[in-house]
């Protein structure tokens, strides 16, 4: 018979001469209140080892209490990646790490093409992740863009001379998808004219850098990150801006990660057309 143990992250401190205290995962202090139950039978009961004998009442009940809140679980950690399925596109220096981080949290991982991601819209529990070395050429990201209108998450990063972005995971009608993303920097850049054409191929040839071993698995534990964001559902505790708003820049010469807030841009309706009278 599984027993129920102390959720990952969680642990009870011993005070010299206090009741016991619960350090949650989140980091908070709780006192425990263990009633008439030993402290140290409390501990005992959430800590491993097999008992051999029926647990007392009140400590049937404390050890209730604890599940309920969720600070103690039965059986082993459910990766939260389970259950899902996480199609990948791109460079492998960065498509690797990736596979492996998101297989490790339980995703089952296929390979795919650019032809493969029409033919995935729709497909619930899965998410498509699209990662390129380079700046994404015009027209690349259309189809892919549609793939939260169907309920199939979508998710890209891309690179820029030294810095690599990541943007917002999209997996629901309305979220920011690449071409929203296209259109807030090109409104919030002085050069916009510039960018619009570094972004349309007029540019030199490539100098880099491209990622290192470090830098492509720091990306690729961010893209993880949000897989697991959207697998449960909602934003980490503590987040300073919810994944399906953010959009980041990673430095890829000193590995810094800075969060710009990005919305999706609103569908606009077309002008009307010019009356006799606005063209006299």
């Amino acid at each position: 018979m599984n027993r129920s143990r102390l959720a990952p992250g969680a642990g009870i401190v011993t005070v010299p001469g206090g009741l016991p205290v619960l350090r949650t995962a989140e980091g908070e202090f709780l006192r425990i209140d263990t009633g008439g139950t030993d402290p140290g039978e409390l501990v005992a009961r959430l800590t491993p080892g097999e008992g051999t004998h029926p647990d007392p009442a009140e400590l049937v009940r404390l050890v209730a209490a604890f599940e309920e809140a969720g600070h103690a679980v039965t059986g082993p950690r459910r990766p939260p990646l389970t259950g899902r399925t996480v199609h990948l596109l791109g460079d492998p220096l960065l498509t690797e790490p990736l596979s492996r981080f998101a297989a490790a949290e339980g995703a089952e991982v296929h390979p795919a093409t650019a032809d493969d991601v029409a033919g995935l819209a729709g497909r619930r529990d899965t998410a498509v992740v699209w990662c390129l070395d380079s700046p994404v050429p015009d027209g690349l990201w259309d189809t892919a863009d549609r793939l939260p209108s169907r309920r199939t998450a979508w998710l890209r990063c891309h690179r820029e001379g030294a810095h690599t972005w990541i943007e917002p995971l999209a997996s629901a009608p309305g979220d920011v998808t690449a071409a929203h993303v296209r259109r807030r920097r090109l409104a919030a850049a002085a050069a916009h004219r510039e960018l619009a054409a570094y972004w349309a191929g007029h540019r030199t040839p490539d100098t880099g850098p491209h990622p290192t071993e470090a830098s492509a698995a720091l990306i690729a534990a961010l893209l993880t990150a949000d897989l697991i964001t959207w697998a449960n559902g909602e934003p980490p505790r503590g987040a300073a801006l919810p994944a399906r708003r953010r959009l980041r820049r990673i430095d890829l010469r000193d590995l810094t990660v800075t969060e710009h807030p990005v919305l999706p841009v609103p569908e606009v309706a077309p002008l009307p057309a010019p009356s006799a009278r606005d063209t006299a």
